[in-house]
């Protein structure tokens, strides 16, 4: 079995033969019933249309086009989680920078934010830098820049949120 695509009766016994691994593999990632049989069957249509080299195991090849779903499936629900959070916000912080009477306010409340909390939100709000950037001032990571500015923005509204 070298090749997936090697007719209707190959691709039928290969699902049959690894069907239950790969969903069992797939359910200890997602922990949902119905994503996990979804991403199954997408890992076994995946692979009847790519070909199967040999370098590995045939279960440990359907495992990795299987793993490669599930964390891009992660990545979408965490992204549209962080969006859903941003929009659920009843403080917005960078529109409060534009309004010049709440950007007072703001000020206000990072100065007290502790650094590199404080620096790093100014960085990237009242300088305009990337986090790239950001994290290159600081010798991190561009991800570091990313979380320490949204840790940042979270204690900002917490302040903000307690002096209303």
């Amino acid at each position: 079995m070298n090749h997936i695509k090697g007719g209707r009766n190959n691709i039928e016994k290969v699902y049959q033969v690894y069907y239950m691994d790969v969903y069992s593999f797939i359910i200890t990632i997602v922990k949902n019933a119905q994503l996990a049989e979804e991403l199954t069957q997408e890992t076994f249509y995946r692979a009847m249309k790519s070909t199967f080299r040999g370098d590995s195991k045939e279960l440990t090849w359907l495992c990795a086009i299987a793993k490669n779903l599930c964390m891009d499936v992660l990545r979408k629900k965490k992204t549209e989680e962080y969006k859903e959070e941003e929009a659920e916000s009843n403080i917005n912080v960078e529109q409060m920078v534009v309004d010049k009477e709440a950007a007072f306010a703001v000020h206000m409340a990072l100065h007290q934010l502790e650094e590199p909390y404080k620096e790093v939100f100014s960085l990237r709000i009242f300088g305009e830098l990337s986090f790239r950037e950001i994290g290159q001032i600081f010798g991190k990571t561009e991800n570091w820049a990313r979380v320490t500015y949204h840790r940042a923005k979270l204690m900002l509204q917490d302040v903000l949120g307690k002096e209303k």
